[in-house]
């Protein structure tokens, strides 16, 4: 039982984990819509007549336009509030989803350019919705249950392949590719509905009651983010947002995400490709073959956010809470290099498996930028950190193209990956330092 402001006694609601529930869900449809195109890939390209190369660049085409829009769409977050924006952006992406079906009327280059143009405004309409995500948790949950919460929304990337790769698969087999883009596309404007009527303030949600706003408030949760009262764009200002990209702990942690991001991308664009053309699987098996690792993926971003929040109440230390799992994760995350020496099927998915459970350990980025980010400037801190990381989105498809296309084969690919996730820990060991939330210095004192 807990005691309220009031002095009087009430059990607790539960309404965060309803919330978070539900951000789960909306990110998982968030990243099969950025699936779609590997899991349609081969068959589009058969049928278009598009080469390695174009694949690659249209691969890369979402994350174009998600880069670009980070730092405006987070602006928007901060001025507009999260419901607004969010639900807006979840109706446009699904309708750029749904477009994408059409692209066979075109021919030859005309097809590649109208794919691209989609892709790329799937990505822009994207780009708010992990800032959101942050914003929302970041609202609604205490300190101590923020990394847990961070990594539940984060592992929707690892669950949406589990849930819709084999689905998308079966489509592309029996109806066809141009339906994984109309049936994913109605799927989120089905969420858009939802979105509006789950999706609330602390202060304004009609569920929650005053012993569960007093236990999050009391734990470090903002509860005033959404307040509509709140000057949303003053904080938006050019010196500030010097401050956030000059600040070397946030500089280490963009490029920590931005390596990350180098395998989560290699996997959303080109792996079940690569399951297709270097395991010689059908795209039914490299559905069902994708979704193993993307399940050890989701189990082990889950435990990551636990482990981390455990050590959070044991140490009271954000640096040792958040680096530990990073470092475990991203050193297990390297065995995916493992597949160059393999040659059953089986054994490709069991080390995939493997690497993908330990970059859903390290995948704390954004429990991260919960713990750091400027109070006034949540929404665009977290902009600027996802566009750091999802550049790896523009730049990996576009490598992996170049290098399959140069080899014929995925060998220099695996090692790029594997790489990056050294790299990883040298950004989060050598340049971040201590982690601790960045408090904006006043005009006067910068002068």
């Amino acid at each position: 039982m807990a005691t309220t402001s009031t002095g009087t006694s009430e059990k607790r609601t539960r309404v965060r984990f309803l919330i978070i529930a539900f951000i789960f869900i909306v990110t998982t449809i968030n990243y099969a819509d950025r699936a779609t195109l590997s899991i349609a890939g081969d068959a589009a390209a058969n049928e278009l007549g598009l080469d390695s190369v174009t694949m690659g660049y249209l691969l890369s085409a979402f994350a174009w336009a998600y880069v670009l829009g980070q730092i405006p769409g987070g602006a928007l977050l901060d001025r507009f509030g999260s419901k607004t924006i969010y639900v807006a952006a979840l109706a446009i992406w699904s309708i750029c989803t749904a477009l994408q079906g059409f692209v066979g009327i075109f021919a030859g280059i005309g097809a590649a350019v109208a794919l691209f143009a989609l892709r790329f405004m799937v990505g822009l309409a994207e780009s708010p919705s992990f800032p959101a995500n942050a914003r929302i948790v970041a609202g609604w949950f205490p300190k101590a249950e923020r990394g847990t919460a961070s990594a539940i929304f984060n592992s929707a990337q690892y669950f949406s392949l589990v849930a819709f790769a084999p689905l998308m698969g079966w489509l592309v087999h029996t109806f066809g590719w141009h339906s994984v883009f109309f049936v994913m596309g109605a799927l989120g404007l089905v969420a858009a509905v939802f979105f509006v009527k789950i999706i609330h303030s602390p202060l304004e949600h009609p569920a929650i009651n005053q012993a569960e706003l007093d236990y999050i408030k009391e734990g470090g949760a903002v509860v005033t983010m959404e307040d509509k009262t709140a000057d949303r764009g003053s904080a938006f200002t050019w010196s500030n947002i010097k401050q956030v990209l000059a600040n070397r702990m946030l500089l280490g942690i963009y490029l920590g995400q931005y390596c990350i991001n180098a395998l989560t991308y290699f996997f959303v664009t080109w792996f079940p490709i690569y399951l297709v053309r270097e395991r010689g699987m059908n795209i039914l098996e490299a559905g069902f073959a994708a979704a193993a690792p993307a399940l050890f993926g989701f189990f082990g971003g889950v435990l990551g956010g636990v482990i981390s929040d455990i050590l959070l109440r044991k140490t009271g230390s954000l640096t040792i809470a958040r680096k530990t799992p990073l470092l475990l994760g991203m050193l297990l995350a390297t065995s995916i290099i493992g597949c160059i020496y393999v040659q059953e099927e089986w054994m490709v998915v069991v080390v995939m498996a493997a690497a993908f459970f330990g970059k859903g350990v390290a995948s704390l980025g954004w429990a991260v930028m919960s713990d750091v980010a400027p109070r006034e400037l949540a929404g665009v801190s977290g902009g600027v950190f996802n566009a750091f990381g999802n550049t790896a989105g523009i730049v990996t498809p576009i490598v992996i193209g170049y290098l399959v296309a140069d080899s014929g084969n995925f060998d220099g690919a695996l090692v790029y990956v594997a790489a990056h996730c050294l790299m990883t820990i040298f950004a989060y060991f050598v340049i971040v330092g201590k982690i601790e939330r960045l408090v904006l210095k006043p005009a006067q004192e910068r002068s």
